[in-house]
């Protein structure tokens, strides 16, 4: 049970694998300024960065739960090198399935609404962890512009139009689920910049290094056509945000 390797490749000088920057991050927790000894799950967690930084800055504890080893092990590196080792802790397992033993402040999922099948299983999901009063944090793409053709969907890694909604029907679609909205920090194309941008340099220096690798004619192929594909598609159709929803 693991991430395929080549997503691991491409986001290996990351630390957020979201297109959201480390400013943006600490923004939203100081939006929020949860209490110290809040208790956080994050579900489909990555590296770790919010919930080793949260501990840092504002006293948070919790879990983090990946399918990712690399990102886990990266996580776990993280939280030691922040001195917070003893307020987060890190599972290896399938996030889809993960309910927190006892109740907790911060429920969240940013950027991995699949775990759920989609934005409504996913917040229900966090509701099974969520105590009276918490917080549930989603991450999740919308449409900026909508999108013309077969060729700018597939461009933004979607299947079809419908995979994603444009942001006013996004957050409708919160209150649908009987959320209230109460905070939000959105991507900019700057944050996109630096998302996709990492992943091209990284990409490179692994070829580089690994020229004979069985990857390596995928990963070519993916960097020559991945610069184009940001500037045509990505940065000019898809956004990308966290929500801070409470249950209504």
């Amino acid at each position: 049970m693991d991430l395929p390797r080549s997503f691991t490749i491409r986001e290996s000088g990351h630390r957020i694998h979201n297109p959201f920057t480390s400013e943006k991050l600490a923004l939203l927790g100081r939006a929020l300024s949860p209490a110290p000894g809040t208790r956080l799950l994050d579900l489909a967690c990555g590296s770790g960065e919010m919930l080793c930084t949260w501990a840092r800055d504002h006293g948070v504890t919790g879990t983090g739960v990946d399918i990712s080893t690399v990102f886990l092990a990266n996580a776990r590196a993280r939280a030691e090198e922040l001195g917070v080792g003893d307020r987060v802790g890190f599972v290896h397992a399938d996030a889809s399935g993960h309910v927190a033993d006892e109740p907790v402040g911060l429920a969240a999922c940013v950027g991995a609404t699949w775990i759920g099948g989609g934005v409504a299983g996913t917040v229900e999901l966090l509701r099974r962890s969520l105590a009276p009063g918490g917080i549930m944090l989603v991450g999740e793409p919308f449409w900026r512009r909508e999108p013309l053709d077969r060729a700018t969907v597939e461009g933004c890694h979607a299947t079809d139009k419908d995979d994603f909604l444009p942001l006013p029907e996004l957050v409708e679609e919160f209150g649908r689920l009987g959320c209230d909205v109460v905070e939000m920090v959105l991507a900019d194309q700057d944050s996109w910049d630096r998302y996709a941008a990492a992943q091209w340099l990284a990409t490179r220096r692994w070829l580089d290094a690994h020229p004979d690798d069985e990857l390596a004619e995928e990963m070519r192929a993916d960097l020559a056509a991945a610069p184009a594909r940001h500037v045509r598609h990505q940065r000019e159709y898809l956004g990308w945000g966290v929500f801070a929803l409470m249950n209504r």
